[in-house]
């Protein structure tokens, strides 16, 4: 009876222990995430400055320090002059949920174009920076649009932009650039988490502070219309790099971490 006793405990305790293992989310599965920013450099990652070839740093524009990822422009003599940069992952997505941690800081660059006011982007599914033509403005991607509030008027997070690419929202293709999400503004310097869903070519969303506030679907990609024309393989976009934006507003990232969905 005593052994019979121990062992029934035993299977209670087994049970109890794998409820509360997926209760708290720490399966396997649900808690690989992997640290795209490792909070000490900026290994794992390739730069490419418009003018620049991939891999010059311009200025030191991403650098990091404290902790934090930075996007800074104090060697650029206030002058921006177009030089939009991106910071790419070195390895190439397809299925996984990217999670980010942003927070616009400072001032923007005196020539910096009006739009790009507390404006920055994570690029998804993103064509290679060693593919980029030197003067090519931005990766032909899907950018999910960071926004940032300037005090008083609406400007949501979290929208949808298309450099290069197509997508449609509602089950209609969407022929314009970029498309608002239903998030609210968020003004300041405070933080914010946005994560993105990408599963391959069929469906996108992005969550703001645990909101989905953007959908869309049927991705592909054909290069056109940015500058110059982008240098890709028209049709389905199932993958790419994950880049983060330089667009002429310092910017702060303390969190960047992906989880890889296989099933």
């Amino acid at each position: 009876m005593k052994n019979l006793l121990l062992f029934l405990s035993a299977i209670i305790c087994l049970s109890t222990c794998k409820n509360k293992k997926e209760e708290t989310g720490t399966t396997s599965g649900e808690e690989n995430w992997i640290q795209l920013f490792n909070g000490k450099n900026l290994d794992g990652w390739i730069v490419k400055i418009r003018g620049y070839e991939a891999g010059e740093n311009f200025g030191n524009t991403f650098r990091v320090e404290d902790g934090i990822l930075k996007v800074n422009y104090d060697a650029y003599n206030d002058t921006f002059n177009n030089r939009f940069g991106h910071l790419f992952t070195e390895k190439e997505y397809s299925h996984y949920k990217l999670r980010v941690e942003y927070r616009f800081v400072g001032d923007q660059l005196s020539d910096g174009p009006g739009w790009a006011y507390r404006n920055s982007g994570a690029m998804l599914h993103a064509q290679a920076p060693e593919t980029m033509h030197p003067d090519q403005d931005f990766p032909a991607s899907i950018e999910a649009q960071f926004l940032g509030g300037n005090g008083t008027d609406n400007r949501p997070t979290g929208n949808i932009c298309t450099p290069g690419t197509d997508i449609f929202i509602g089950g209609v293709p969407y022929d314009q650039h970029c498309a608002s999400s239903s998030s609210k503004t968020y003004h300041g310097d405070q933080w914010v988490t946005i994560e993105m869903v990408m599963l391959g070519d069929s469906i996108g969303h992005h969550i703001v502070n645990g909101d989905t506030v953007m959908t869309y679907t049927r991705m592909t990609v054909d290069g056109k219309g940015l500058n110059p024309e982008a240098h890709v393989t028209p049709g389905p976009l199932k993958s790419g790099r994950i880049a983060l934006q330089s667009e002429s507003h310092p910017i702060e990232f303390r969190k960047v971490e992906i989880l890889e969905i296989k099933d």
